[in-house]
């Protein structure tokens, strides 16, 4: 595992992943943007009592 997280180390640190960082951060920022994450990690989580059965 150390290898992955050199090269995640390497990627946060080149050009391309610190805009990536600076978006995801503004992303973040953006309260629509912050409901649609929460949404998204209560259907990971198992959030079906919600109405959602048929989905998956």
């Amino acid at each position: 595992m150390p290898g992955i997280i050199n090269k995640i180390k390497s990627f946060a640190r080149s050009p391309q992943g610190r805009r990536t960082i600076a978006r995801g951060r503004r992303e973040a920022a953006d309260p629509r943007r912050r409901s649609q994450a929460k949404q998204l990690l209560g259907r990971l989580r198992g959030g079906r009592g919600q109405g959602g059965a048929g989905r998956y």
